[in-house]
């Protein structure tokens, strides 16, 4: 059964910083891609990041140049480091596996979930 935990989300004043975690069991990264999600108060759950098998990075224009995604096959984790946070970004975070990036837009294609870890941008 795969399980995914998030962690790391936080207060943040914008322009800010800050690093996301998602710890994942009972699938390794060589066997999924994994992908971050957001979805806002009264919005659309929404893809904008994806890091595939084969270690290449999907990301959305809304974050190219402030997020990126790695990582890290010795603890099976992928982070999601966000920098330049604007108040728009605040949303709660989610992670999610999947065999391709290529759905990473699209949140109903994933069927493995986290529970989420909330991001507020803030002053």
């Amino acid at each position: 059964q795969v399980q995914l935990v998030e962690s790391g989300g936080g207060l943040v004043q914008p322009g800010g910083s800050l690093t996301l975690s998602c710890d994942i069991s009972g699938i390794t990264l060589d066997q999924t891609a994994i992908g971050w999600f957001r979805q806002a108060p009264g919005k659309e759950r929404e893809g904008f990041i994806c890091i595939a098998r084969n270690n290449h990075r999907f990301l959305s224009d809304s974050v190219k140049g402030r997020f990126t995604i790695s990582r890290d096959t010795s603890n099976n984790t992928v982070l999601l480091q966000m920098t330049g946070l604007k108040l728009e970004d605040t949303a709660i975070y989610y992670c999610a596996a999947h065999a391709w990036c290529v759905y990473y837009l699209d949140y109903t294609a994933w069927n493995d979930w986290g529970q989420g870890t909330q991001v507020t941008v803030s002053s």
